[in-house]
């Protein structure tokens, strides 16, 4: 069959409903090459099925996470999907890590003598646990006595917390310390209540990992 004949939005359908992690356009793009797109963009094409999803009022939605796009299931059919996984162990991030979460986000690149001068205790053991589950990462050392390690939040953080990009994260008011209740969930950004924390497996795209008892 020619590949003149195959619509090049089902192929990209395709391949995002098989792709673990969010795929930029450009990405896409590459991946599709041999195909022909009738002059539209990698975006447009994008745009185009996520029209389609909303007209037809789907059990899922194409979104844009960590500079990419991925399916996600809507928010209105989450208790039964939750079912499919309920005989997993729900881990759930404490106010405390979601606070040292928060410091990161907004304040990053930080140390950690910068994220406890903020909070007032020790985070050893909430940093170590965030690594475990990848929302964070070390991204060097400052240029300081004792070169400490410098945090930053990573793109599991953005696939987690149904981000686009940092910038999506709500504005900090002026003199406002950050908080758990700042990025707790994408849901929760629209004043809901904050949602258990709970891992699934990889083909679940947005999983994160469970690994570490939280501290």
């Amino acid at each position: 069959m020619s590949s003149q004949r195959i619509d090049i939005k089902r192929v990209v359908e395709a391949i995002l409903f098989l792709a673990s992690e969010p795929l930029s356009s450009a990405r896409l793009e590459k991946m599709t090459e041999d195909l022909d797109r009738g002059g539209k963009s990698m975006t447009v094409i994008l745009n185009e099925l996520r029209e389609e999803y909303e007209e037809e009022k789907k059990g899922f939605l194409l979104v844009q996470v960590a500079n990419g796009y991925q399916f996600q299931t809507r928010d209105i059919y989450a208790r039964w999907v939750r079912r499919l996984f309920k005989t997993r162990r729900v881990v759930r991030l404490s106010a405390p890590t979601l606070e040292t979460l928060a410091i990161i986000a907004y304040k990053q690149p930080i140390t950690r003598i910068e994220i406890e001068l903020i909070r007032g205790v020790n985070v050893e053991g909430i940093l170590r646990n965030l690594l475990d589950m990848e929302l964070i990462k070390i991204s060097g050392q400052k240029e300081v006595a004792g070169r400490p390690y410098l945090y930053k939040t990573s793109r599991r953080f953005l696939e987690h917390f149904g981000l686009n990009s940092l910038s999506d994260l709500p504005p900090l008011e002026k003199k406002e310390k950050p908080s758990a209740r700042k990025i707790s969930t994408s849901s929760d950004l629209k004043g809901e209540k904050v949602p258990e924390y709970s891992p699934v497996p990889e083909e679940a795209s947005a999983s994160v990992p469970a690994s570490g008892a939280e501290e």
